[in-house]
């Protein structure tokens, strides 16, 4: 599947050939902190598939409980997540699937980390739901 994307300001707009069978949820610590949030979506790009149209990404190396390090890719002017790579591996991208202009159509297909996961995400159907923000 082809998408394309970039980052809040559009600082930062991108193109890639996406298998979207492999759209994941990791609720890794990691990707908690980093996202900001509980989980975060992902799609990894098919080897050499992403191509950045505009803007440079500041990058951040950050080493995972593993001993890996992983690039996580970001605009520098807003802060939006756009991907990571494998420190050895940089052409293999994981595109974060928030910054995707088509990601109604890239619906996860499983969940990584699950040790990690908070357990309120699992049960989100009772929580009231607004459909703007009311504060």
């Amino acid at each position: 599947m082809k998408i394309t994307g970039g980052c809040h300001c559009g600082a930062i707009t991108y193109e890639a050939e996406v298998d979207a069978e492999r759209v994941a949820l990791c609720h890794c610590t990691d990707c908690q902190t980093l996202s900001g949030s509980a989980f975060r979506v992902v799609v990894p790009a098919k080897p050499g598939g992403f191509r950045l149209l505009t803007g440079e990404p500041k990058i951040y190396m950050k080493t995972a409980e593993s001993g890996r390090q992983r690039t996580q890719a970001f605009c520098a002017e807003c802060g939006t997540p756009i991907h990571s790579a494998d420190a050895t591996n940089t052409k293999q991208f994981s595109i974060r699937v928030g910054t995707v202009h088509q990601r109604a159509e890239l619906l996860p297909k499983r969940q990584v980390w699950r040790r990690s996961a908070q357990g309120w995400t699992q049960h989100i159907e009772p929580i009231t739901q607004i459909q703007t923000q009311d504060f």
